[in-house]
């Protein structure tokens, strides 16, 4: 058996069924055990796609993805979407081709140190200097990458050791369930002492309350206790939108309703709060509140973030012993926060019939969700819309609105939008881009048209990079280098045997993207967007008095 057919034996051993990336010369070995495998190889047209691509898959689904490139610049270009699933928690095994082990004491045509490159920006990496290695590597690397917290691992095969012939018997390892360590009784009792004492308490989940079993413990826990509850924006989902003392979203530096609630609040109980989406210092800055930290990592150390007790364990398992504790017959504790909600829901709905046009960013969210199902899923890309989308989109499941908020990187939604479909084929798909995002993978719109991939790309055109021009007009009352001149995307859309669709009046936008899912073929839909909401929503953040 050659290394790269062993490799690839363990890849399936794995469960993986896709592998996202590019040929190159020192790949070809691993692509030919690819081929005579039952793993479907997805060819994009940037390397960039393939690991967002592997980014996405590994969130919505928990398992791993996989992406591929070859040597050199291959390698590099899977650097951004490897850092986003590293801060993004996303669990994501990036496969990479090197230079034969005999030229890499000396210069050599396209060889860098790729391992060390990525060391900082994955959990775990290495190279394949012998065949022997592969099965302990591949297991160490999935292993590790679905950890909590998960993250990128990577692995790098030079060409040679690709072709060597394994000499032992060697097979892939068998893949067993680790069972996480259950909560610390003693923390369990501190914890719900807190909680019966405070008249106030509101949870504020983070990215690690979306997992499956958390989101459903944590539903759980709010019907029986009555909690106020709020999200970052990579727990959209976490708790349903229309509990009854959801606050939904923090996370804009600006203070908000929810902002108000969280300095009325006289406990905050962190679930799965990861302090890369949104520094504490927003929404500590005196350092002054009580904290209940529930994770399945200990918390960072933080001058604004310092727990009152943390519970480290699984956290649906953690839920789990919090709702036997308590009986059921406790006080509503979440009717003080029922001004907020009021304040929030009436924002969402304000702008709900309104037929200006250029077209309000809050238009476009209501119409979206008002098309969407609830297990349909949106793809947001990084940019202005960004923002709107995290503080309006309205959620009842986890994993619905997929955001990248650790590294928060621009060109995720269009590959993200790929990954949803291929592993929810039954389910409508909407990416959701500025003009400045979609542009930047653009290119792997003939890949969804290749692999007949019906998903809707919706443009939100402003010709500029919009959410560093929110930045520049709050900061010096103008803009600086944020203005681009577009091409004609219906054509463009049309040029790559996909359909071009444009709004043109507020109206249509509901029938468009109706339109759009019913085509059966990928669909890019552009509309122009009135970011003057940008400063108007700064301004009247800026003017709220907390009704406490």
């Amino acid at each position: 058996m050659k290394a790269s057919e062993l490799f690839v034996q363990c890849l399936q051993n794995e469960g993986v069924e896709y592998i996202f990336g590019l040929p190159g010369e020192e790949n070809i070995a691993f692509l030919e055990a690819v081929r005579q495998s039952d793993i479907k190889f997805v060819l994009t047209r940037h390397e960039q796609t393939a690991a967002f691509m592997a980014d996405v898959w590994g969130r919505l689904t928990g398992k791993a993805g996989v992406c591929l490139a070859t040597i050199g610049p291959g390698a590099t270009n899977l650097i951004t979407p490897i850092a986003d699933a590293f801060l993004d928690r996303s669990p994501l095994v990036a496969i990479t081709g090197q230079a034969s082990t005999d030229r890499m004491h000396k210069e050599s045509h396209q060889y860098i140190n790729i391992v060390s490159m990525l060391k900082p920006i994955t959990k775990w990496n290495t190279q394949i200097n012998q065949p022997e290695i592969i099965s302990e590597s591949v297991r160490k690397a999935f292993k590790l990458a679905e950890m909590e917290k998960p993250g990128s691992t990577h692995l790098e095969l030079p060409e040679n050791i690709a072709e060597m012939d394994v000499r032992n018997n060697c097979s892939s390892l068998k893949t067993r369930k680790v069972r996480r360590p259950a909560a610390d009784y003693k923390a369990i009792n501190q914890a719900m002492e807190l909680i019966k004492a405070a008249k106030k308490p509101l949870i504020l989940c983070g990215n690690g309350a979306i997992r499956k079993r958390a989101s459903k413990q944590l539903k759980l826990f709010l019907d029986k206790i009555k909690i106020a509850v709020c999200n970052t924006f990579m727990a959209k989902g976490a708790a349903n939108w229309d509990y009854d003392y959801n606050l939904l979203t923090i996370g804009l530096q600006s203070r908000d309703h929810v902002s108000c609630a969280i300095e009325e609040a006289d406990l905050i109980i962190a679930i799965g709060y990861d302090l890369v989406e949104y520094s504490p210092s927003f929404w500590n800055p005196g350092r002054d509140k009580k904290v209940i930290h529930i994770d399945f990592t200990e918390a960072e150390v933080d001058q604004h973030y310092h727990p009152e007790v943390e519970i480290v364990a699984d956290i649906a398992g953690t839920l789990w012993e919090l709702n036997e504790q308590f009986n059921g017959t406790e006080q509503d504790k979440g009717t003080w926060a029922s001004k907020y909600r009021k304040l929030i829901m009436d924002d969402i709905h304000e702008y709900d019939n309104d037929t200006a046009f250029p077209v309000k960013p809050q238009k476009l969210i209501h119409d979206i969700r008002s098309v969407l199902a609830d297990d349909d899923i949106l793809i947001s890309d990084v940019g202005a819309h960004k923002m709107w989308i995290a503080r309006m989109y309205v959620t009842k499941s986890p994993n619905s609105c997929i955001i990248s908020n650790g590294f928060a990187s621009m060109g995720i939604a269009l590959p993200g939008a790929l990954a949803a479909k291929l592993i929810y084929p039954d389910r409508n798909v909407l990416a959701v881009c500025g003009d400045g995002g979609f542009l930047m993978n653009s290119q792997d719109l003939e890949t969804a048209v290749r692999l007949k991939l019906p998903i809707v790309i919706m443009i939100w055109n402003d010709n500029s990079y919009g959410l560093i021009e929110w930045k520049q007009k709050n900061h010096y009352g103008h803009s600086y280098a944020t203005k681009v001149t577009n091409p004609d995307f219906v054509k463009f859309a049309e040029s790559f045997g996909a359909v071009g669709m444009r709004i043109e009046k507020a109206k249509d936008v509901q029938d468009t993207l109706k339109k759009a899912f019913a085509a059966g073929k990928p669909v890019v839909v552009e509309v122009a967007v009135d970011y003057r909401e940008n400063i108007k929503l700064t301004e009247k953040l800026g003017k709220i008095v907390c009704p406490i």
